[in-house]
């Protein structure tokens, strides 16, 4: 579970450049439960996940995670707690290493480090079958650089990498943002099957209405660093897209960024 409880964030507080980026925000996600979370530029979607993850501090309020207070560690001792996807295909992954060498760092995280193989046969197979699941071949190319990959490729296997811990909270950053259609499909499909097999809690950022829609639970729309709309799942699944731009629209000045959430 994750409880968000009366986070305030400012940047550059106190210069001409003072931003209040989240407004005293309360969000609690319940065990398995599927996020998706919509807003206008600068609404602070990405300000929740980094808050979240551990990248920065929030200036009040406090983040807690299976009842844990981790509002004070830092975003690498979150790590055992966290899973990532970001919106690049290239975080996440380390080209110069092969597939089974990437999985081997995931598969360790949060775990008591010590000398012992990276690569075992047990572990292989165990990987091998973890990239069946995603049906792009990977399963045979354990031994290829990660960086002669495509683009969807790489967010499929960044997505499997985050959820090998069993993380407790998953953070999706608008994965699917720079991949073409048919690979954010891909992504899209196969992000809604793995959060589905391993009941992850999943918080996911997105500009695309119809994917909020389409996937997750429930959905919460934001503005100006404050949580405007939060729709069950029954309320979401009744919702369609002019729904949601004519919940926009009552807020003076969103009906500019139309087109950035289409």
């Amino acid at each position: 579970m994750l409880d968000i409880k009366n986070v305030h964030k400012t940047f550059f507080a106190g210069t001409v450049n003072e931003r209040v980026a989240l407004q005293d925000i309360n969000l609690t996600l319940a065990a398995g439960e599927f996020v998706t979370v919509i807003g206008s530029n600068g609404a602070g979607k990405s300000t929740i996940l980094n808050i979240t993850s551990g990248k920065l501090r929030p200036d009040t309020g406090t983040v807690s995670i299976d009842g844990k207070d981790v509002t004070r560690l830092a975003d690498h001792q979150r790590a055992r707690f966290i899973g990532r996807v970001f919106q690049d295909p290239m975080a996440g992954t380390s080209p110069e290493m092969t597939i089974e060498e990437n999985l081997a760092i995931a598969y360790e995280r949060g775990k008591r480090r010590g000398l012992r193989p990276g690569v075992t046969r047990k572990k292989r197979e165990f990987f091998k079958e973890e990239l069946r699941s995603l049906e792009l071949g990977l399963e045979n190319r354990l031994k290829a650089k990660v960086g002669l990959l495509s683009g969807g490729q790489r967010q499929a296997l960044s997505l499997l990498m985050a959820t090998f811990s069993s993380p407790k909270i998953l953070l999706l950053d608008e994965h699917t943002a720079a991949l073409d259609p048919q690979r954010a499909e891909l992504v899209s499909r196969l992000t809604a099957e793995v959060v589905d097999r391993h009941q992850l809690t999943t918080l996911m950022v997105t500009h695309n209405m119809e994917q909020a829609l389409r996937l997750g639970t429930r959905l919460i729309m934001m503005h100006d660093g404050r949580i405007i709309l939060d729709l069950d799942q029954e309320q979401k699944l009744k919702a369609t897209v002019p729904d949601l731009l004519h919940e926009f629209e009552k807020i003076k000045g969103v009906v500019d960024d139309r087109t950035m959430l289409q």
